[in-house]
């Protein structure tokens, strides 16, 4: 192509536009760039912001800047056109005269050597004097005045090359820690372009496959954000730093930040951009904008957007909207986001190119959740969310997930340095609130166990609870328990009330009668079965046989409280363990009963089903198999996954807590190396863009 063809997206600017003083001449040249037919130059715009930016942050005096300031009216350095055009040529010239195309042939898509040669040529001339992590360097206006950029700057700078080259197949891709560029028909192909931590510039033209392979978060399971044109607008806009130092910001850059973002949300480029939506989030909790949805509505919507897009495998979402709560003191809220984040992570392998999202999670574990313990422990919010089993759920869910993080990862995560804040968190919480959480262990099948006590139906004879009607040895064994029963039945009491069928005297009593054959087990399994199942009259006039009144309600209740076995085996006493409930008198226990049965009532959003079972053999009747469904509303309930939690279970809901056995096993070298494979099906399809490093508003 011609310079003037190539320069045309610069060329049709009215050079009325400038010299550019204030935001609104700014924005409207963005919005002319986004809505023109051709694409939008993305050397010009980089240029522009990159110039302001600089110019604003870079030996700037600071003044001081309060919390409560606000943005105002912002003054801009003009920036003149023959300044911007004479950086836009610089550009062009470089590129240019460092890539021959006839060498490429004239391809419709650029090739894998071509994007190589390009990010050659940003990289040797870069001058080798400065910190990848020093901030102001991602615009073109750092690399034509300075020779500087950071890793992201480098591979913008390539993507703004290859457009200067003519070829509109190459295209950034965005991690939430690293860049690199998709090419090829259908954007098929990728290339790394620039270097992430130390090392790494001979990884510049290589496919990203080895880093998608070893489940980094860095590569986001090979699925970054594929940029449109306008998407990478978006991207230079997000990744602009308004910051002066660790405390102040520029407001003027912060404020231009704010509206361009707000024209690419307008314009529909930020949907597919969850990163850039939290970057306008940050924005809008400093200075929200009139008639704009709130930033905590934009938060969740940068989280919705990762769950839609990227199959729920962005974590910055979840730990930026967790920094929101937990800055405006919405505790439970915070945990919550934090363990949503630890079940993205969960999905990777640690390893030491995750640096940045591994200072986040011990941030948030040895900072901000020690800080939160310590003010609700204390004041007017003394034990706010200390009562509350959901939130202790939330943070044995965040660590869960960071323990699963470390399975399988070549470099351990977890040192005395994350047990002891754990420690100290969970003894903050009561035995009482801790065993409210019904803790399940997921096994290495996929099926699910627990140890918990989850209110099962108890075999009669048993105090403990731990006995369950869950198999047929189980009804088997409660057959056998009322024969045994019945050989002492002439030293049991009666009770006066002849309905309680469910009571073994009445066996005792047939016995006594003569209406059972005792050497026959056939036949005292259908006398039992005569007491507990009567016929009821349908509508029809036909009778089918059902379970007795008396016996459906105590079965029921079963579900509330373990039976007293005085009361199943003698007819004695209350009919459960324990004291019956204030709100329920027992008088109300006994009705209900269309034929004076007494008839036991529950409370309880408990379902329980029944089913019978016909056995094979001989000499075996109908048993009863009660299997209990929990109400999904009544105790929260955890998932546990990694080896280390799983160890930790029957210690966490102890009543009395050994902090140091706890400390030995988060600590201890995880001794099974689980290959994540199995977690790989929810594999995502790309996470976000570079995020401007702004320090966090405590």
């Amino acid at each position: 192509m011609s310079l003037n063809c190539d320069m045309a997206g610069f060329r049709e600017v009215d050079r009325r536009q400038f010299p550019l003083q204030d935001i609104p001449a700014i924005v409207r040249l963005f919005k002319q760039q986004l809505e023109s037919v051709s694409e939008p130059d993305l050397a010009l715009l980089s240029i522009v912001v990159g110039a302001i930016e600089n110019s604003l942050t870079c030996n700037r005096t600071i003044t001081v800047q309060k919390e409560t300031d606000t943005f105002g009216e912002a003054k801009l350095p003009a920036i003149e056109y023959h300044i911007t055009e004479a950086l836009y040529t610089k550009f062009h010239a470089i590129i240019k005269g460092a890539v021959d195309l006839s060498q490429y042939g004239s391809k419709k898509f650029a090739s894998r050597e071509l994007i190589k040669k390009v990010s050659d040529v940003i990289w040797n001339s870069l001058t080798r004097s400065y910190y990848k992590d020093r901030a102001h360097l991602q615009s073109l206006y750092s690399y034509l005045t300075g020779n500087k950029l950071d890793c992201f700057g480098v591979a913008f700078a390539v993507v703004a090359g290859c457009q200067v080259l003519g070829f509109r197949d190459v295209h950034l891709a965005l991690s939430e820690d690293h860049a690199w560029v998709v090419f090829g028909e259908g954007g098929k192909e990728t290339a790394e372009v620039t270097w992430h931590g130390k090392g790494n510039e001979d990884k510049r033209g290589q496919p990203i496959g080895p880093g998608v392979v070893s489940k980094s978060w860095l590569y986001v399971n090979g699925c970054p954000v594929i940029c449109t044109r306008p998407m990478e607008v978006a991207a230079l806009v997000s990744a602009i730093n308004p910051s002066l130092n660790a405390t102040s910001e520029a407001m003027e850059v912060a404020l231009l930040q704010q509206e361009l973002l707000w024209l690419l949300y307008d314009l529909g480029h930020l949907s597919h951009y969850p990163m850039a939506i939290g970057n306008l989030s940050d924005l809008e909790e400093v200075s929200p904008s009139p008639g704009r949805p709130p930033c905590a509505a934009l938060f969740q919507e940068a989280a919705t957007s990762a769950r839609t897009y990227y199959r729920n495998q962005h974590v910055y979402p979840y730990t930026y909207q967790g920094g929101y709560f937990y800055r405006h003191k919405l505790y439970k809220e915070a945990f919550e986001s934090w363990a949503n984040a630890a079940d993205v992570i969960r999905l990777y392998n640690y390893s030491r190119d995750d640096e940045e999202i591994y200072k986040e999670f011990l941030e948030i574990a040895n900072e901000l959740i020690p800080h939160i313990m310590k003010v609700v422990s204390s004041g007017h919010s003394a034990r706010s969310i200390l009562k509350d089993p959901e939130c202790f759920a939330y943070l044995l869910r965040f660590y869960d997930g960071i323990c699963q993080w470390e399975e399988g990862s070549p470099t351990p995560v977890l040192h005395i340095g994350w047990a002891k804040p754990l420690v100290n968190t969970i003894s903050k919480f009561d035995a009482d609130v801790r065993a409210q959480v019904v803790i399940i262990c997921q096994n290495e099948d996929g099926t699910e166990s627990t140890g918990e006590n989850v209110s099962d139906t108890t075999v009669p004879g048993t105090t403990d609870g731990k006995s369950k009607l869950k198999s047929e040895d189980d009804v088997n064994a409660v057959i056998a328990a009322l024969d045994e029963a019945s050989d002492d039945c002439d030293k049991q009491k009666y009770l006066s009330n002849e309905y309680l069928n469910n009571n073994n005297n009445n066996y005792c009593k047939a016995r006594k009668a003569g209406e059972v054959d005792c050497n026959s087990e056939q036949d005292i399994i259908r006398s039992l079965e005569s007491r507990v199942i009567h016929n009821e009259t349908k509508e029809d006039g036909k009778e089918e046989p059902s379970l007795h009144p008396s016996i459906a309600a105590l079965t029921a209740a079963c579900g509330e409280k373990i039976l007293n076995p005085e009361y199943l085996l003698q007819g004695g006493g209350e009919p459960f363990v324990g004291n019956v409930d204030e709100t329920t008198d027992t008088s109300v226990l006994c009705s209900n009963s269309t034929n004076g049965a007494h008839v036991p009532s529950t409370s309880k959003e408990v379902f329980i089903k029944e089913e019978v079972k016909e056995a094979a053999g001989a000499g075996e009747g109908a048993k009863a198999v009660i299997v209990e469904e929990e109400s999904a509303s009544n105790r929260p309930r955890l998932v546990l996954h990694s080896q280390k939690m799983k160890g930790l279970k029957d210690l966490l809901l102890s009543e009395k807590l050994n902090t140091h056995a706890i400390s030995l096993q988060l600590t201890a070298q995880s001794q099974v190396q689980v290959s994540k494979k199995g977690r790989s099906g929810q594999e995502p399809e790309s996470p976000m863009g570079v995020r401007a490093k702004r320090s966090r508003r405590d």
